[in-house]
């Protein structure tokens, strides 16, 4: 169900993010609320992001001292740069590697942590803010749903929608062709099995498989670095 107003703390943590295309729709779409997303703020960032996809996902350093694993990483963790919201740190160590192609709606409502890894194919509809914690991994064809619509017809009709934040904690791994649906938080530690859809939210530590996810097993926490 859509939000009644404006969440204060969604607006905040979208003001230490890169790229945002603030408006009034903007703070409506990322609280939860229903809004508009053909208002020219708004469009013109889904255009940027697509004209910002097809460049990823179809160039590879070509120069002679650029063809090695190193000079492709560097070049696309500066890609990356151009759109997300934010992304790894100012050490190499910590960079994010992403392989096309890779499919977002904004970019900017999309904060990754240190040391990311994703296989083939990642989607993330980023209507909502999505944040992934430090050092998690992605098989191949992920998809992370922060956008929705009413059940309720009329709004569809009148290209209203909403979207729900999602949220993906430290040290996680997400098994191909996983589905993340609007709303969900995966806490710490989780391991979520290959093709599984997850509608709920996930406690730290919890191995989740099945449509929908369900727990199947806990594993031993570790210490937070």
């Amino acid at each position: 169900m859509a939000a009644k107003q404006k969440n204060e703390e969604q607006i905040a943590l979208a003001r230490k993010l890169n790229h945002v295309p603030w408006c009034e729709e903007y703070e409506k779409m990322i609280s939860g609320m229903l809004y508009d997303s053909n208002v020219k703020p708004l469009a013109a960032a889904r255009f940027k992001a697509r004209a910002w996809a097809h460049k990823y996902n179809h160039t590879f350093p070509s120069e002679p001292d650029e063809s090695n694993n190193d000079a492709l990483a560097a070049h696309r963790m500066t890609l990356l740069r151009e759109i997300l919201g934010h992304v790894g740190t100012d050490n190499p160590d910590d960079d994010a590697f992403i392989e096309p192609p890779f499919h977002i709606d904004y970019g900017a409502n999309i904060r990754i942590g240190t040391r990311f890894y994703s296989n083939f194919n990642l989607t993330i509809l980023d209507c909502g803010l999505v944040t992934i914690g430090n050092r998690v991994m992605m098989g191949p064809n992920v998809s992370i749903f922060a956008a929705t619509h009413e059940t309720s017809i009329q709004s569809r009709r009148d290209n209203i929608e909403y979207a729900l934040p999602v949220v993906i904690g430290d040290d996680c791994w997400i098994g191909g062709h996983v589905v993340i649906l609007p709303g969900v938080s995966i806490g710490k530690g989780c391991t979520v099995a290959a093709g599984s859809v997850v509608t709920k939210n996930v406690e730290d530590w919890c191995v989740v498989m099945g449509t929908p996810a369900r727990v199947v097993k806990k594993v031993e926490p570790v210490e937070d670095l």
